[in-house]
């Protein structure tokens, strides 16, 4: 029987059924079993995959029918979908439903006629089901066989499990939530949880490290139901879910995904926020990231023990789309500037994110490496040597220079024009992958000099490894590109692997940005920015157009010029005449517009030397902000 446009039950010969969902058995029940039918006929409702009148016709039941049953999963959980056995049992106001409210009412210290007025029930009826409770849940612990007894019986004898688990009450622990330091976990036993797939990720959550370093960070946040682990453990699932902000909580039953925490409900979006905030509020984020850096760099699996041989180090740029005045960064991927945050990201040789710290406003990549390398060796946490690879943006001889004396070797991109090698220093070299593959190339092995700093009396240089290729152009030609590096041990092969593989970074923030919202903002509180901060004036590089524009204009009128001098001086064809002669006003009329272009190119010379490199932000844009990390 169809179910909507994309649904269809089939029906068992023995009452039982089937419910197909695009084609995937979703939903199931045996004949008889009245609680799974209803269940699943609930389930189809809460996920729209039909309309509530095509539910009730394909369950032989009236729309009301579904809604009841809604309405008692939602009130008294799965146990409420049981169907009650004819005949006087009790009063017939006192449903599970009623009597769990009136559990939960009572545990919060009112006293038994404020349970019943706010029920509707009398006080005696509220003593009445406190008992009931108190009966049932003595039945049910006497009837629940212990671990070692559940190992011991057969798999015949083996208890039949709920369809849902039961949840456990926890409203004594919600009351008394601002004296406990947190729930604990309690988990029921049952045939079916939604999102079970979850619980795969524990093993992978323990080996990363993050309970252990944030209990050693932050101890545990304020008294209440949901404690550091529970929040903590709530937003890894989250994310691994598809859902990583926190207003992703809302796209989740928080029910079912209570399940797979322990709990009887996952935290929503405000409680979220309130606890993430109260651990930015005690501002030792740095210290966790430091903690998980150290965890991760330590080896934690086979041959963890050498990723802390070789980092990946690259900018980020989270462009900010708010109203607030955010100074503005050039954005690789978007090819403009845009209001945004700079992020420095530290990944391992398999670009798995180490670490990451906000970039200081304006400061280039090369000066965030340098304020980088004593986190990195507190990350490492021994003296080795440390292959750090990253892009061009990090060119700068003097930081080369600096990190060779800290112990790091550099891995990076030449930058600029310089004379191609000699073909014949090319030889074919070869790497072998993790993957046993095999890679060649040709590639030149040489040692450059990089100037430091030209006096007049000094020309100070650092000597480096220059490992270069040649590359195929999109115009069919070629050229060659060169990688520098301190290392002078690694072979060749391996040196060009490895500056290729800097892209798996590159691929883990597309990877993030689809699936971890990387580029989202969870929080826009901002501070003002220091107006004292030195920052590039426009006005110079505009004026530095000019010049260049002025440059172009002054060559291309001395090559007009030396055209029209050189047609002075030579004889009109078929002249009989040797000599010309060239007056003082000819010579002036073919220069005149060489003149008039060095006028204009020392004019803007001159506007460009007097523009001062930088100004203060206050004086160039005051009431700039940056958000707040």
């Amino acid at each position: 029987m169809p179910l909507g446009l994309a649904g269809e039950l089939v029906r068992d010969a023995d009452g039982g059924g089937t419910v197909f969902l695009h084609g995937q058995a979703s939903f199931s029940w045996d004949g008889g079993d009245e609680v799974g039918r209803r269940w699943a006929a609930v389930r189809l409702a809460v996920l729209k995959a039909a309309s509530v009148a095509e539910i009730a016709t394909a369950f032989d039941v009236t729309p009301t029918t579904v809604w009841l049953w809604k309405q008692l999963l939602t009130e008294g959980g799965i146990a409420a979908l049981v169907p009650e056995k004819k005949g006087p049992k009790r009063a017939s106001r006192l449903t599970e439903s009623v009597i769990a409210r009136i559990v939960e009412l009572r545990s919060t210290g009112l006293s038994q006629q404020a349970v019943g007025d706010a029920v509707g029930v009398s006080e005696f009826s509220v003593r009445r089901a406190l008992k009931i409770a108190a009966e049932q849940a003595a039945a049910d612990a006497a009837e629940t066989p212990t671990a070692d007894e559940a190992e011991a019986l057969e798999p015949a004898q083996q208890p039949e499990l709920p369809l849902q688990p039961v949840p456990a009450p926890r409203a004594a622990e919600r009351a008394a939530a601002g004296l406990l330091e947190c729930a604990a976990p309690v988990f029921a036993p049952a045939a079916h949880i939604r999102h079970a797939g979850l619980f795969l990720a524990f093993p992978a959550l323990e080996t990363t490290g993050l309970l252990s370093c944030a209990k050693e960070v932050y101890g545990a946040l304020p008294n209440g139901f949901y404690g550091l682990e529970s929040v903590l453990i709530d937003g890894v699932l989250r994310a691994l879910a598809g859902e990583a902000r926190a207003e992703g909580a809302t796209r989740f039953d928080p029910v079912e995904l209570g399940r797979v925490l322990g709990l009887d409900r996952a935290p929503e979006v405000k409680t979220i926020r309130r606890r993430i905030s109260q651990l930015a509020e005690a501002g030792n984020a740095g210290e966790l990231i430091a903690a998980l850096a150290k965890h991760h760099l330590a080896g934690t699996g086979p041959g963890g023990e050498n990723l802390s041989a070789i980092l990946y180090v690259d900018g980020h740029v989270r462009a900010y789309q708010g109203t607030k005045k955010i100074g503005k960064i050039y954005s690789t991927r978007l090819k403009f500037p845009v209001p945004a945050t700079e992020e420095t990201w530290v990944t391992d040789a398999q670009g798995s994110p180490v670490f990451v710290v906000m970039a200081k406003p304006g400061a280039s990549l090369a000066a965030e490496l340098r304020d980088l390398l004593p986190e990195l060796r507190t990350a490492v946490g021994d003296d080795r040597r440390v292959l750090v690879g990253f892009d061009r943006g990090g060119w700068s001889p003097a930081l080369f220079k600096h990190m060779d004396a800290a112990g790091f070797d550099v891995l990076t991109w030449r930058k600029g024009t310089t004379e191609d090698i000699k073909e014949e220093l090319f030889t074919e070299v070869s790497h072998t992958d993790e993957h046993g593959e095999e890679k060649t190339w040709s590639v030149a092995d040489t040692i450059v000099d990089l100037p430091l700093a030209t006096t007049k009396k000094t020309r100070e240089v650092f000597s480096i490894r220059q490992i270069s290729r040649i590359v195929g152009t999109t115009g069919g030609g070629t050229r060659q590109i060169h990688i520098l590096t301190t290392d002078r041990d690694l072979p060749a092969g391996e040196l060009v692997y490895r500056m290729g593989n800097r892209w798996r970074q590159e691929n883990q923030f597309r990877y993030a940005r689809m699936h971890f919202e990387l580029d989202s903002h969870d929080s826009y509180t901002s501070i003002d920015d220091d107006e004292d901060r030195m920052v590039p004036d426009p006005a110079k590089a505009k004026a530095y157009q000019k010049v260049v524009a002025a440059r172009n204009a002054h060559a291309e009128a001395a090559a007009i010029a030396d055209i029209n001098l050189m047609a002075l001086k030579t004889p009109a064809e078929g002249s009989k005449e040797l000599t010309v002669t060239v007056t003082s006003a000819m010579h002036n009329q073919a220069m005149a517009p060489l003149w008039e272009a060095e006028n204009v190119l020392t004019a803007a010379e001159k506007v460009h030397k007097k523009i001062p490199a930088k100004l203060r932000l206050g004086d160039l844009n005051p009431g700039q902000q940056v958000l707040d990390t």
